[in-house]
């Protein structure tokens, strides 16, 4: 009897015991993907965790249908760490493996459909639309589902499959099937007959009267002499400017021969540049503290200020540790700073770079992490937001994480629930690597380690080529709406620096963390504000489709003429996003280019790329946009950043609301003046005397960290005390009122620490689901370990009560 163990992409916790025969058995190794049946019918691609011979006692093990791989495509390393990430952050393994994976090697069964031969049909008996499926079956073995939905021109196919099926004319088999094809380049040479002169002088001869073969011919030689390479029919066409059908005539001759070579899809060999870095003498000092940090710890903390030049650091660390053969990890916080930071160090390090995030097609996503398998000279080098860190690593020396206190590197939904930060200083541990935390604003728990001593702690505190820190100027804005003096959201100290930076042909950044027209639309008469029927959010206007929104489940209506409650048509709109401020600046700077991105300019795999270009190449003068414009971007002919209204940040109910608007009000004016002139900054906000605006002001980072830490202890939040988050959704509110009350008082009883709860939410409930949290102080002195354990047997036998068993539950670990 021989067993494998294996892991299933849906989400359980525990692992399937599947029978092969001995042969398979010596065959298997840990990590080939193996197709299974699972259910009645469907067969999912599973991973082979474990080889044993011990038959397991609850159920009947099935057999397995095919193993998919010759060699592991998951390394044992991946295998321990995903189990780590299960247990730390409470999900199941089965979750873990699903959002690990690209999705085109997790192959799930596509319907095929063809037609039993033994049954009679009487084809008067069938409607119309099982007529057609019929008939196509007579033309073809087998149907897929997706193919009957194309033929019958609807998408609700299967009551008419499921008639056929009772009829006993159709039967259902299912398939697996492989997606990934390589990109093919169509290449071309001559034939070998025409090698020699004699032969070559007599084809001249004969092409005399065929001019535009001759044409193409004669364009063929010249870009043969002129390079090495072969000639791809792409580049030959643009060159004689023919068109394909002349090169078909060619090749049908046998004149011509086409060939091809696989491409990868992705390749960077065009964008090598040779360049030597010369850091300035602040940046060495910095890289050799980095260096010796190195020696006695595995993590170091580079605290630089904005634009101190921390990516030239980063790419020599990369240099240092690519000598010894070891691949290195760079994760970014968000998909649009890898396009500016791809194009950096490929001009660097050429062909090495392979990236890897979420908006690369399933095909792409499979070559980099078949290159990382195989450690290839193009995978050196990992690129990517947080995903990219269940790549299968070969020897990992190097894990940079930049801006390390994004909030983005945690994954809220769907589960595994990690944080990628924290998760990456695990996985380096496995492979011995070190880990660098770059950031200009450190989140507080990474500073508290590193002035612990738990990390190395390395700072530089000038900017690169001594440029000064931008200057910092507060606007008053109840002083000027009380003075008059604001033009629509602008108030007139904003509108003359900007003007004046136009006028000199500079660039400028306004910052608005709200996208779309406004928050809010209110009737004048009787105050009713239009609200989202499934969630309890008012929804927001976008000015540009003329539409209500809502930003949490998408349910959209047209814009209303007149109030729905009493008939008023007198509505005005309260609050504003980057849209209503994209619009005013076309009538306030009617002659300059503005653009804007956030969220809905930004769709597609080169939304940013095309916004980011056009800024880079200064088409556009002034660029509004939503958060992703405090990342950490670099544009050299910024000289004026303007954060429109600062409080909406600070007044968030969170615990961190302060340190988050330090870290993006710093992060944005890191924005201004990153060349030769000193930048400025000008900030609005109702209350220029707040704690955290001044610490902006004045930079003044340590302030902030003591202020906030001081508060952290007293109201017991992290570092001090870790939390766990327990989210429970249900459609009927008495009923989660009930679940989340059994929940609380189990736990409560349980456990002895604070837990706090259960409480509603600021946004109560969402696509109809109300929302119940309940939040779990775990204090330090307490192992966590079996602290989770526990908490876990209370979700379980939370699931075992038969009426709480609809209540979805989600357990956050870490949540911030």
């Amino acid at each position: 009897m021989y067993f494998v163990e294996v892991i299933l992409p849906l989400s359980l916790s525990k692992t399937f015991t599947y029978r092969v025969s001995e042969t398979e058995y010596n065959y298997i190794q840990k990590g080939m993907r193996i197709a299974v049946p699972f259910g009645k019918s469907k067969v999912y691609t599973a991973l082979a965790i474990e080889l044993h011979q011990n038959e397991p006692a609850l159920y009947e093990a099935k057999e397995i249908h095919q193993i998919l791989d010759e060699i592991p495509v998951v390394t044992e390393i991946q295998i321990a760490h995903w189990q780590w990430i299960a247990s730390y952050y409470m999900c199941a393994i089965g979750d873990v493996y699903r959002g690990a994976m690209p999705s085109a090697l997790l192959l799930e069964s596509e319907t095929i459909i063809s037609q039993k031969k033994e049954t009679e049909v009487d084809e008067t008996q069938l409607s119309d639309d099982e007529f057609l499926i019929y008939e196509a079956l007579q033309h073809q073995s087998s149907l897929k589902v997706l193919d009957i939905v194309a033929l019958l021109g609807k998408k609700n196919v299967f009551p008419t499959i499921q008639k056929l099926i009772d009829k006993k004319i159709l039967a259902v088999q299912e398939e697996v099937v492989e997606l990934y094809k390589p990109k093919l380049t169509r290449y071309i040479r001559l034939h070998q007959n025409y090698v020699e002169e004699a032969n070559l002088v007599a084809l001249l001869d004969e092409l005399k009267n065929a001019k535009k073969q001759k044409e193409i011919l004669l364009s063929y030689f010249q870009l043969n002499a002129s390079q090495q390479k072969p000639i791809s029919v792409k580049q030959l066409l643009e060159h004689s400017q023919a068109t394909s059908t002349v090169v078909k005539a060619l090749v049908d001759k046998a004149i011509f021969e086409e060939y091809y070579i696989q491409e990868d899809r992705v390749s960077f060999d065009k964008n090598q540049k040779e360049n030597n870095l010369q850091l300035s003498t602040a940046q060495q000092k910095a890289f050799d503290e980095i260096s010796s940090a190195f020696e006695e710890k595995e993590v170091c903390l580079l605290h630089g200020v904005t634009s101190s030049g921390k990516t030239e650091i980063y790419i020599r660390l990369i240099e240092s540790h690519i000598a010894t053969g070891r691949q290195v990890l760079y994760l970014l916080p968000e998909i649009a700073l890898t396009t500016q930071l791809v194009g950096r160090l490929t001009a660097h390090f050429g062909n090495q770079v392979a990236v890897f995030h979420s908006k690369y097609t399933n095909n792409e996503r499979v070559e980099v992490w078949k290159q990382v398998l195989e450690n290839s000279p193009k995978a050196k080098i990992v690129i990517g937001a947080r995903s990219a860190l269940f790549l299968p690593f070969h020897d990992l020396g190097l894990v940079i994480i930049d801006e390390e206190h994004e909030q983005t590197f945690k994954q809220y939904d769907p589960a595994p629930r990690y944080h990628a930060r924290d998760a990456a200083i695990v996985l380096a541990n496995y492979y011995k690597a070190k880990v660098l935390l770059g950031s200009a604003t450190p989140s507080l728990e990474t500073y508290f380690n590193a002035s612990g001593g738990k990390y190395g702690l390395v700072e530089i505190t000038e900017r690169f080529g001594n440029v000064m820190l931008p200057e910092i100027e507060l606007v008053d804005l109840k002083d000027k709406y009380f003075r008059k003096r604001m033009k629509g959201h602008f108030s007139d100290t904003l509108l003359e620096n900007m003007a004046e930076a136009l006028a000199l042909g500079e660039q400028v950044i306004l910052f608005q963390n709200r996208r779309g027209y406004s928050p809010v639309l209110e009737c004048m008469t009787c105050g009713h504000v239009p609200e989202c029927p499934q969630c309890d959010v008012s929804l927001t206007y976008h000015k540009h489709k003329n539409q209500l929104r809502c930003h949490y489940c998408g349910y959209a209506m047209a814009k209303p003429t007149r109030c729905h409650n009493c008939s008023s048509v007198d509505l005005t709109t309260k609050g504003f996003g980057t849209e209503q401020i994209e619009m005013e600046l076309a009538g306030l700077f009617p002659n300059k280019k503005a653009a804007r991105m956030d969220q809905d300019t930004t769709r597609g795999k080169y939304g940013y790329e095309k916004i980011l270009d056009s800024f880079k190449n200064r088409e556009i003068d002034i660029l509004v946009g939503t958060q992703m414009l405090a990342k950490g971007l670099d544009f050299d002919n910024v000289s004026l950043v303007g954060i429109m209204n600062a409080d909406n940040m600070l007044y968030h109910p969170d615990f961190r609301a302060f340190e988050r608007s330090y870290q993006m009000m710093t992060q944005v004016s890191g924005r201004a003046g990153r060349s030769g002139k000193r930048g400025k900054v000008v900030i609005q906000t109702y209350n220029p005397n707040h704690n955290t605006i001044q610490q902006v002001t004045n930079n003044d980072y340590i302030g902030m960290y003591k202020e906030q830490l001081y508060d952290r202890h007293i109201f017991k939040y992290p570092p001090y005390f870790r939390l766990i988050k327990i989210t429970l959704k249900h459609r009927d509110f008495e009923k989660l009122k009930d679940g989340s009350m059994w929940l609380y008082q189990v736990m409560s009883q349980n456990l002895n620490m604070p837990v706090l709860g259960p409480e509603e939410p600021a946004i109560s409930r969402i696509r109809n689901e109300y929302i119940r949290t309940i939040l779990i102080k775990i204090p330090q002195n307490q192992p966590l370990g079996s602290t989770k354990k526990t908490i876990q047997k209370i979700l379980n036998s939370f699931e075992a009560v038969s009426q709480y068993r609809p209540i979805k539950v989600a357990a956050n670990v870490d949540f911030y």
